[in-house]
């Protein structure tokens, strides 16, 4: 084979590489596009529906016939059956995510049938809203709604409410930490303390950390500290610009 027609080949095989590495340096910017952003842009869209379905299926307070502002209720807060697998059985509020922040809690954190379409994953097993033990929720911190992502904004005191189809549960922040993955202990009864029996109602948070890998999580623990009656109105915990926009949308 002549020089000439090695330098041919050469430059073609060099030629056929750059397109290829060209074409999978596309795919690859594709991806991270449909993860980063797509990803978000579809789950919000469902949430936003299954936010919408529950919402009307549980009428809001008619504000001619009850005051606004539900009072706190210290008793035993309605209970809530433990629900089937990727059933949406309550939404969270919270107030330092600002005023447009609800996602629905379905029970179960499997990734196809629950983190990655319906928002927020309830651990089967722990505590049901306002009951004695440990709520325990977990969610993405980014791609997919991302429900999680501001969650080391959260400060102690901050309000987290459940809402379920009759009744308001409020908690309170109480702590945050980062932990191994294999840490289950902050999803204990008593977290931390896996063979303590629990005396108090508590919520726990967990989603992945740094943002963009899964080498620890971020775990934010509450306290439960009161119930309100839907018919009643809205808590005083979600603050004044989320219960203007509610009544607005009722």
């Amino acid at each position: 084979m002549s020089a000439e027609r090695r330098r041919s080949v050469a430059f073609g095989v060099v030629g056929v590489v750059g397109e290829l590495m060209i074409t999978t340096g596309v795919l690859l910017a594709l991806f991270v596009v449909w993860q980063l952003w797509w990803t978000d842009v579809e789950a919000e869209a469902v949430h936003a529906r299954i936010v919408a379905d529950f919402e009307h299926a549980a009428p809001a307070p008619a504000p001619d016939i009850a005051p606004d502002i539900a009072p706190a209720q210290q008793g035993p807060p309605p209970a809530i059956a433990v629900p089937g697998d990727a059933t949406t059985f309550a939404l969270l509020r919270v107030p330092r995510w600002g005023e447009d922040y609800v996602v629905p809690i379905s029970e179960g954190v499997g990734r196809k049938t629950v983190l990655d379409v319906k928002g927020i994953g309830h651990y089967p097993g722990t505590a049901m809203p306002g009951q004695i033990g440990n709520f325990a929720l977990a969610g993405h911190r980014q791609t997919y709604g991302r429900p999680f992502f501001r969650a080391p904004e959260l400060q102690p005191g901050d309000a987290l409410v459940v809402e379920s189809d009759a009744a308001w549960y409020v908690y309170r922040v109480t702590e945050s930490l980062i932990v191994s993955p294999r840490a289950v202990e902050v999803i204990a009864p008593v977290p931390g303390q896996p063979a303590a029996q629990p005396t108090e109602a508590m919520i726990t948070l967990t989603t992945c950390h740094p943002l963009y890998t899964t080498r620890q999580r971020y775990v934010v623990h509450g306290v439960y500290e009161s119930w309100s009656a839907k018919a009643d109105g809205y808590p005083e915990a979600l603050g004044s610009e989320i219960i203007a926009r509610l009544e607005k949308e009722a």
